[in-house]
């Protein structure tokens, strides 16, 4: 089992940063994908940012230029840098961790709130 804890959400204003932490339980980055997820009300879950075990990311459109993934592996955590903070950003960003080989086999942090607001 693995076991993902986010922290670092919080309320800030437009073209504001924050930076999200997920730490894992363990030295996972070799074979999991992580990603980014974030869930506005009444919306579905969109994927934000990923990063594969090489070291290769990819964002969602609306946040590229904007937002950066990145992770620490002696500290077992992944970043999300986020910059130029806008309104429709907010929602409950969500830490994922994915088996590159054992298929099912997905992990989720419990959820941070970011909130973008004047």
């Amino acid at each position: 089992q693995v076991q993902l804890v986010e922290s670092g959400g919080g309320l800030v204003q437009p073209e504001g940063s924050l930076r999200l932490s997920c730490t894992a339980s363990g030295s996972i980055f070799s074979r999991y994908r992580m990603g980014w997820y974030r869930q506005a009300p009444g919306k579905q879950r969109e994927l934000v940012a990923k990063m594969f075990p090489g070291g290769t990311t990819d964002y969602a459109d609306s946040v590229k230029g904007r937002f950066t993934i990145s992770r620490d592996n002696a500290k077992n955590t992944v970043y999300l840098q986020m910059n130029s903070l806008k309104p429709e950003d907010t929602g409950v960003y969500y830490c994922n961790a994915a088996h590159t080989l054992l298929v099912g086999t997905e992990y989720w942090g419990q959820g941070t709130q970011v909130t973008v607001s004047s």
